[in-house]
């Protein structure tokens, strides 16, 4: 039965990881890629270069205020107004230096952003992905026209740029430095400062472009926050470097200091909210004048906008407006994929303003021209809605009759319009492959609650089913691959987007799934519908409840659990009605406890208050915490104890490996972070960084070497939590067979798998922060009472059942056998729970939420594949944790009974062979089945809502990373139940087997007195 439980909850993995790819393939954006570059032989594409080369400094994460003359008020009393000098210069030469609030467009990660700046073309939400793996870079670029004009690039600073444009830059001079340990502060920084004085400093200026990337201000966001005394310094190092740099330039260089992106409140960055798009962007001419002051720009040609907090709005542009501009100033052609405009003021060089027309001609002919290739590739069709109006555009540029204001405005309107079709068309979606990848999922849900529905009512008999089962999903498989290949072959012109491999992965499980529903229809009651699993599962069609699902969670997972407390006040027993009751408080005050930890999105303000971190802007732990988490760390080992205590359970393996490997992991981890907070706050000073660093970068591998190491090879071993009295105290049954004493005996299977769940447990904790561990803590504790409550619940119903029934079974030794099964009402709250420690460990369904700090828990730098790994765990580690404890509902409290073999042919097999655990190994398989059933459905429910609102202006913002969230949600906890039984319930099983078999044979029933 084993094998078969485990393959069955493998093909509803299957089903989920087809529906998953097939409706991705259709909803997420791509877009794709034109390989062309511009060329113009006889210079029709460029004009006249104002300078001979240009230095590109890029301040990562340098937000506008963090630049800007007129910062918000009231000021921050650390960062703003730091960067001064852009501020003085501007003010002093107003023809020669321009500062601007410049919109990065989202994903705000730096890999989008390099590619945004280069090239001039926008990113894509699929393509966050690539943030850690970047791959070079297809497009035409402002890199590939410098080499194709024979001039040479310096680069120095963040080692993305090599990822995108390998082989690009002068040997003698590159000098990349590793970008993604955001606990070093300074050496990137100062390696780009070593590298960047030098070559300004000679003479012969080797360099026709110099990009110097610091990362100093972004690691500071990301560390400490923008409020720290840390970004002081580094804005005015930044500062003092501008200052040098300046002073080196001769009038022949241009220079440009922005920022790839902003950061928010926290300092993180990767979503839309304002303060992440807001990057800074200061242009400065030593030489020649940028612009001409009389007469002004005309302002149709001129944006502003108003920062948060700022009492006057401020000249604004779009970020990829940088490409063009450069690129003409040096003398350089636009690259072909650019969708920016070129900046205004940086053309209107003499009172005519011809310059400017004629550099926005230039700019308007290479974007249309962009757009008629697009239109031929492959995609072209993604941009029938918007061709007509900009083809009309076009031609109005084309007339000969305008006013010289008018032709001004009509070319820059063209830009912006293309430019603004483009963002809107880029949301690719292929309908078909949505639809398709619906009727999976749904099916796909179907098909997994017949299984769960049908195997519920069969007791313990279930090998001959499963068997029945899988081979009519392996005949489904075969069947459905078949006729994917011939749908293809006969329907392939049809299937728009879809290939063969498409139409297998789609017909495959589907076919399966339609066989299990032939075979085993699903059994539905009114009784039996999990009306809190609908209403969240259709919630997500509105945009509030996505916002505020955190909150949300507190309410539906202490109402989870109101059924069983009403269960309490009718139990026949004063003994169970104190149970239920009083585990039922203890479990809704964890979960309000548990609410208290939280973490804002940009959509919740003002009506949020960050208590995860001691504030907004400052990602360290509240001071509170401090004082918490080390006792409540030394509480998890306590509190497990107790409740396995209950049983007589805290014998054998768990005598030990509570005190001897679970304690000290867990307090390894919490002080791991607590010398990580000594770090950032600086606390000791910054001469201890290197002795905190590798202090907790060991205590960290001793965690994860005592939790996986010892405490797996030991549960391994001897995972059983009993102890065998041979004394011959134990008695003798009514048959006269002698019983043997066996302390934990009544918790035989649940002990030994909660010693089994801790040590995951364990790892999520150590890679969790301080704040989390808190909340981890009240989640453990939070879990065992509800097992406690719906043990009582179910001893109640058994109670029921058995006084209506015959009333003289209530001593027969084997009723359990006979206890109710898992019912689907039982995993709710445990799945509830999952979310709802997901949000109180702070994190959010949005990017900027992602604590990136616990990719170094292991090593002091990003190394594969440690620090995914460490993420992973930091963020999804709460789903996996339940997902694994999901089996607990079947095994908590079970004490092995003697059961006949499955499916016995004779009277004698009935008598002789005895078979323990048999129940508790399928309502195992039935809780998994639950769990992957109730966030399977919550994921399709985010999958309905994207399809279905995937115009909504918040589809990016709100529904498409509810959906990612809720597949990576799905298949964390899929693979944590499958794990769960496949390892865990089978193990302790056949160790069950092998104590007890025999003993039932010879002894009759152990007893546990």
């Amino acid at each position: 039965m084993s094998r078969g439980l485990s393959l069955l909850l493998l093909w509803i993995f299957f089903v989920h990881l087809a529906g998953i790819y097939i409706f991705k393939n259709g909803f997420l954006l791509t877009r794709l890629a034109l390989t062309e570059f511009t060329t113009c032989l006889d210079d029709s594409c460029i004009t006249s270069p104002t300078h001979r080369r240009a230095v590109f400094l890029i301040i990562d994460a340098l937000r506008f205020d963090f630049l800007s003359p007129h910062p918000p008020s009231p000021p921050s009393p650390y960062h703003h107004n730091v960067l001064t000098l852009p501020a003085k210069l501007t003010a002093a030469h107003p023809r020669k230096s321009f500062i601007f609030n410049a919109y990065a467009d989202p994903p705000t990660t730096t890999l989008q952003r390099i590619k945004g700046l280069t090239t001039g073309s926008l990113p894509t939400f699929v393509d966050l992905g690539n943030n850690f793996g970047g791959s070079s870079i297809a497009e035409d670029s402002i890199v590939k026209q410098l080499t194709l004009h024979g001039k040479q690039a310096a680069f120095m600073g963040d080692d993305t740029w090599m990822s995108v444009f390998p082989d690009s830059f002068h040997p003698n001079m590159t000098h990349p430095y590793d970008s993604f340990n955001v606990e070093d502060l300074h050496t990137v920084d100062e390696g780009v400062i070593t590298h960047l004085f030098p070559l300004l400093e000679d003479k012969s200026k080797p360099f026709d472009f110099l990009i110097g990337h610091f990362l100093g201000v972004d690691h500071v966001g990301h560390r400490v926050g923008p409020d720290h005394p840390s970004m002081k310094a580094k804005l005015q190092q930044m500062n003092d470097v501008l200052t040098q740099v300046v002073a080196l330039l001769d009038e022949e260089t241009l220079l440009v200091v922005l920022g790839d992106h902003g950061m928010d409140r926290s300092g993180d960055h990767g979503g839309d909210e304002i303060f992440e798009t807001s990057s800074a962007m200061w242009i400065y001419s030593k030489g020649p004048d940028l612009t001409h002051t009389e007469p002004s720009v005309p302002s149709e040609l001129l944006q502003y906008t108003t920062f948060p907090g700022s009492d006057r709005p401020h000249r604004s542009i779009q970020q990829i407006d940088v490409l063009p501009t450069i690129s003409l100033l040096l003398g350089l052609p636009i690259p072909f994929n650019n969708l920016g405009t070129v900046i205004p003021e940086l053309f209107w060089r003499d009172a005519t303003g011809n310059e400017l027309l004629h550099a926005l001609e230039l700019n308007a002919a290479q974007i249309h021209e962009y757009l008629q290739a697009y239109r031929s590739s492959s995609s072209g069709g993604e941009l029938d809605e918007a061709w007509q109006d900009l083809e009309s555009a076009w031609a109005a540029t084309r007339l000969t009759d305008l006013k010289f204001e008018q032709k001004l405005t009509s070319v820059y309107d063209f830009t912006r319009g293309a430019l603004s079709a483009c963002r809107s068309i880029w949301a690719q979606f292929n309908p078909l492959l949505m639809i398709l990848g619906l009727i999976l999922l749904g099916v796909g849900l179907l098909a997994t609650w017949a299984l769960y529905s049908n195997m519920s009512t069969l007791d313990y008999r279930w090998n001959d089913w499963l068997e029945n089962k899988l081979q009519g999903c392996l005949r489904g498989i075969a069947v459905g691959a078949t006729t994917g290949v011939l749908l293809f072959l006969g329907l392939g012109p049809y299937l728009q987007g879809m290939d063969a491999l498409d139409c297998i992965i789609f017909a495959a499980p589907f076919a399966s799934c339609i066989a299990v529903l032939i075979s085993a229809p699903p059994k539905v009651s009114l009784s039996g519908v999990p009306l809190i699993l609908l209403l969240h599962a259709l919630s997500f069609l509105s945009n509030s409840f996505t916002f505020w699902e955190d909150r949300i969670m507190t309410f539906l997972t202490v109402s989870s659990v109101l059924p069983f407390a009403l269960t309490g006040f009718t139990a026949p027993t004063v003994r169970l009605r104190r149970r239920i009751l009083g585990f039922s408080l203890l479990f809704a005050v964890c979960i309000r406890l548990m609410a208290i930890s939280t973490i804002c999105r940009e959509e919740q303000q003002p009506y949020c208050h960050v208590t995860f971190y001691s504030s907004s802007s400052i990602p360290v732990a509240p001071s509170i915490i401090l004082l918490i988490v080390l006792p409540a760390t030394i509480a998890i080992p306590v509190f497990l104890r107790s409740f396995l205590s209950i049983s007589r359970s805290h014998v054998g393996l768990a005598s030990f490996f509570l005190p001897l490997i679970l304690a000290p992991t867990l307090l390894s981890g919490a002080t791991f972070w607590m010398l990580e907070w000594m770090d950032t706050t600086e606390y000791l000073g910054n001469e201890w960084t290197p002795v905190l660093r590798t202090s907790r970068t060991w205590l960290a591998r001793f965690c994860f070497f005592t939790a996986t190491v010892l405490g797996g090879v030991l549960w391994y071993m001897v995972p059983l939590c009993i102890f065998v009295d041979k004394s011959g105290t134990g008695g003798s049954d009514q048959k006269g067979k002698r019983q043997i004493k066996v302390i934990g005996f009544a918790n035989a299977f649940g002990s030994p798998y909660l010693l089994f769940w801790s040590i995951s447990f364990a790892l999520v904790y150590v890679t969790t922060q301080m704040t989390g561990q808190v909340v981890l803590a009240l989640f453990a504790l939070a879990l065992v009472s509800y097992l406690e409550v719906v043990d009582s619940t179910r001893d109640v119903k058994m109670l029921e059942t058995t006084f209506a029934s015959q009333p003289s079974s209530l001593m027969d030794l084997n009723a359990e056998t006979n206890s109710p099964p898992i019912r689907f009402n039982e995993i709710v709250p445990l799945a509830l729970l999952g979310l709802h420690t997901f949000y109180t460990t702070g994190h959010q369904s949005t990017i900027s939420s992602i604590q990136w700090k616990s990719g170094f828990v292991l090593t002091p730098t990003v190394t594969y594949p440690f620090s995914p790994l460490t993420v992973l765990l930091n963020s999804f580690g709460p789903l996996f944790v339940v997902g694994l404890a999901t089996p607990l509902l079947a095994l908590w409290n079970r004490s092995p009974k003697s059961t006949p073999a499955a499916n016995p042919r004779t009277s004698s097999e009935w008598t002789e062979q005895v078979v323990l655990g048999a129940k508790e190994k399928g309502e195992s398989g039935l809780a998994a089945m639950g769990v992957m059933s109730y966030y399977a459905t919550l994921m399709f429910g985010s999958a309905v809502s994207a399809a279905i609102l995937r115009r909504h202006l918040m589809v990016w913002k709100v529904f498409a990373p509810r959906f990612m969230a809720g597949v990576l949600g799905v298949l964390v906890v899929d693979v944590a139940a499958i794990i769960g039984v496949s390892i865990g319930v089978e193990r302790i099983t056949a160790k069950v087997n092998q104590a007890f078999n025999g003993a039932f044979k010879s002894h009759g029933a152990p007893v546990d007195k």
